[in-house]
């Protein structure tokens, strides 16, 4: 197992529709949670944004307790070098 990924978007961002089929057409897994409905994700964003709500925020948690791995609108490929894939 690579390593868990959690997508923090929103429903009108087209940027992390892009991202999500992406990764769905790559069979990587992960787990979505809308910012707008959750203020405790919506915090995480801002703190990892500079206090900007920027969406797709994507958390990487590499398997064997490796350091996570945080980024901001990132490529298909960022993404993939996260998980070592």
């Amino acid at each position: 197992m690579p390593g868990t990924v959690t997508m923090y978007s929103t429903t009108w961002c087209g940027y992390c529709r892009r991202l999500k089929g992406q990764m769905d057409r790559e069979g990587i897994a992960y787990t979505e949670v809308n910012i707008e409905h959750d203020p405790a994700s919506a915090a995480f964003v801002e703190k990892a944004n500079g206090g900007n709500q920027t969406v797709p925020t994507v958390q990487v948690v590499p398997s064997g307790g490796g350091t996570e791995i945080v980024m901001t609108n990132p490529s298909l490929a960022q993404v993939k070098q996260a998980l070592g894939v």
